[in-house]
């Protein structure tokens, strides 16, 4: 989790001293302690609006429960959960802790309608080990604008208190590894549960429920809490959209609080990028007024390339912007940008556009933009300079530019281009501090020193140092796992490894042949292995589709950090085949086959959503053939994953974000080397499925 959690709390912070506006008065769905949409410990049939993004924290007695949700569609939510419990050796001397991972599931299979109830069925810890595992369908019908009522049945754990029977048969064992327990869905005992909300104003709302939970674990086993009532009463204050607070009386016995951080990836919290403005393009005069200023013969002047990319490349640094190349005739010119700081592929090549009508003769009708990343051209955007002088000011002017320009393979350099002699070698450096993560709030803190130095286009020496200054982490046991410990020594890592050579590689990336992409990279991979990494990436700039290979040598390193090998005398070769499909609407899938770092053969699928202002939610699952008895608890790998772009919080422009990804358990079963820049990812941006969703922002 790296330096996560430190950029994630100040950024949503930040979001929600930035909006403060007043929530609205329809009532949407509110979240439960648990972090998903329900009343107070029990769920509801309403769903979050598309694309909400939660992070959540409630506590009830020694227990705390922290939730991250995405409503991944209109209907379909996701949650990951990490619960912990204190004083755990109240019941396990020596132990003052525990803590279990869960993944949840919603899919509301009515909408509210006049008469009908949204309706919701849900999978609760459906891959954990089992304590909180249990299924429900519940129903939620709004009466007026402040009033709603919920009721529902639950099974499993959320049919432990008041049973009716068990309408679907009786409900097998469960199966502590965390494999999904499908064999269990609805079977066993079920039991109702219902509540009501009402909303006094648009700040505060109360709650009331009964509850079917009957804390078997918490308080007949564990002897944490006391549960002497089903009912269950809250209050709860909205603080603008974004923050939600609550506090309960529950189970007669006990006193609840829950924070809700709610986030609309959709929309910035600041509004939008504040940066400066652009500069209107230059209008050329007509032929027909000055015929002179369209003469080519401005193209034989020895001078005129060194002047012409001087001028463009002062006007574009403003934008982060460098010029790699540039080559032209008397009608056309073709540029190569670097983009260093603009999030948007679009408004990049707007800014671009622009500046190229400031500086090239009136002659230049064409304007070919080639966006380089990592030395590869990533696609030709061709624009009309006629185009642009017709349009900038016309009512859905992105519209009708869109419609005119062409976006096709970058193809090589012109043999004519220019270059730039000052771009190469290029070295760059930084310090920042870094926090990582193995669980909430356990971890180290250090600094990370990086250097990169770009012999030339697609050629790049890279590399990291980090120091630890301060853990808190536990000292783990060895893992038991019988499969080599690609993974599950990562806490020897930290250990042992205070001072410690992360990572140190030499890239080459090319675009060998058209639509096809490569990558080597060699050295120092990553903090537990090293070797080399190849890839071949074919993408058509206008295809949903692309399909890639990759083949990886690899040997695990030592765990103090430095550059041997002995220690665990481990090599592998993985490999894996690749597809990657945009479904459209910001979906993105993706299949890999192959083979892993353990040996191990298998698949991996997975599904993000990427949105147009940067920020990306997805979920992954991986099966090969190691048992889930060999694989440990999880049974195998799956998790999810979200990255939140610095500029939604802040409003300024930049490039970088912050990610997680969050595992219920990780094991050494379909793990893979972590490799900077894997080709797809890195070109995309500027392929049509980047480009069109932000287009809009090619004016700004």
């Amino acid at each position: 989790m790296q330096n996560s959690l430190r950029y994630l709390l100040a950024s949503l912070a930040l979001g929600t001293a930035l909006s403060t506006a007043p929530a609205m008065a329809e009532m949407t769905g509110s979240l439960n302690m648990n972090g998903v949409t329900g009343l107070i410990d029990m769920p509801s049939g309403d769903a979050q609006k598309d694309a909400t993004f939660s992070f959540s924290v409630g506590s009830v007695g020694p227990i705390t429960r922290t939730t991250l949700s995405f409503q991944a569609t209109e209907r379909l939510s996701a949650s990951f959960r990490f619960q912990t419990w204190r004083d755990w050796d109240t019941v396990i001397p020596g132990d003052d802790s525990e803590t279990d991972r869960s993944i949840d599931l919603r899919y509301q299979v009515l909408k509210e309608g006049k008469f009908a109830p949204a309706v919701t069925i849900g999978l609760q810890d459906l891959t954990g080990r089992g304590m909180f595992a249990s299924e429900y369908i519940a129903a939620t019908k709004t009466f007026g604008d402040r009033l709603k009522v919920t009721a529902g049945l639950g099974w499993g754990r959320l049919g432990s208190y008041g049973g009716i029977g068990a309408p679907f048969g009786n409900r097998p064992p469960v199966d502590p590894l965390g494999t999904p327990n499908s064999d269990q869905w609805f079977r066993g005992e079920a039991a109702p549960f219902a509540g009501i909300e009402y909303k006094i104003n648009d700040s505060w709302t109360i709650k009331g429920e009964y509850s079917s939970d009957d804390y078997l674990l918490e308080d007949e086993t564990r002897g944490l809490i006391e549960r002497d009532s089903p009912f269950n009463f809250g209050l709860e204050y909205h603080r603008g959209p974004n923050v939600r607070l609550g506090v309960y009386s529950l189970y007669g016995s006990e006193i609840g609080l829950a924070f809700h951080v709610v986030l609309d990836p959709k929309s910035r919290a600041t509004g939008g990028i504040v940066g400066a403005a652009p500069v209107p393009v230059k209008a050329r005069p007509s032929r027909a007024a000055d015929p002179d200023a369209y003469d080519g013969g401005w193209v034989t002047q020895p001078d005129a390339g060194p002047i012409l990319r001087e001028n463009l490349a002062k006007r574009l640094a403003a934008d982060g912007i460098a010029v790699e190349d540039l080559a032209y005739t008397a009608t056309t010119v073709q540029v190569r940008i670097r983009n260093g700081r603009i999030d948007a592929g679009s408004q990049a090549i707007g800014r671009t556009a622009r500046a190229l009508s400031h500086v090239m003769p009136a002659s230049v009708e064409v304007f070919e933009i080639v966006p380089v990343v990592n030395g590869i051209g990533a696609s030709k955007i061709t624009i009309r300079r006629s185009d642009l002088e017709e349009l900038e000011y016309t009512a859905d002017n992105a519209s009708l530019l869109r419609e005119r320009i062409t976006v096709t393979d970058a193809g090589p350099t012109p043999a004519y281009s220019l270059g730039d002699e000052d771009l190469y070698p290029k070295f760059r450096w930084s310090l920042k501090p870094v926090v990582r993560l193995s669980e909430p709030k356990k971890g180290d803190i250090g600094v990370r020193l990086s250097a990169s130095y770009d012999f030339a286009p697609g050629l790049v020496l890279s590399g990291s140092i980090h120091q630890q200054i301060a853990s808190n982490r536990d000292n783990d046991t060895d893992s038991t796992s019988p499969l080599q410990h690609v993974r599950t020594d990562s806490w020897r890592y930290n250990e042992f490894g205070e001072t410690s050579l992360e990572k140190l590689t030499l890239a080459w990336y090319a675009h060998p042949a058209e639509n096809i992409y490569s990558r080597v990279t060699f050295g120092y991979l990553e903090r537990m292995h090293a070797g080399v990494s190849g890839e071949v990436l074919w993408k058509p700039v206008d295809s949903q589709l692309a399909l890639g290979v990759e083949l990886n040598y690899t040997k695990q390193r030592d765990t103090d950090g430095g550059l041997g090998f002995g220690e665990y005398d481990y090599d592998v070769m993985t490999g894996y085949v690749s597809a990657y499909y945009d479904f459209g609407n910001g979906y993105l899938g993706q299949l890999d086959v192959g083979r892993y770092l353990a040996g191990d053969v298998g698949a991996t699928i997975s599904l993000d959503r990427v949105f147009a202002n940067g920020w990306r939610v997805g979920a992954f699952a991986t099966v090969t053939d190691v048992s889930a008895e060999d694989f440990g608890e999880g049974g195998f790998d799956k998790g999810i994953r979200f990255t939140i772009p610095f500029n939604w919080a802040l409003g300024t422009d930049s490039r970088r974000g912050f990610g997680m990804t969050l595992r219920p358990k990780t094991g050494d079963g379909g793990a893979r080397v972590d490799v900077d820049d894997r080709l797809y990812d890195t070109l995309r941006e500027y392929h049509t499925d980047g480009l069109d969703p932000d287009w809009g922002r090619v004016w700004r």
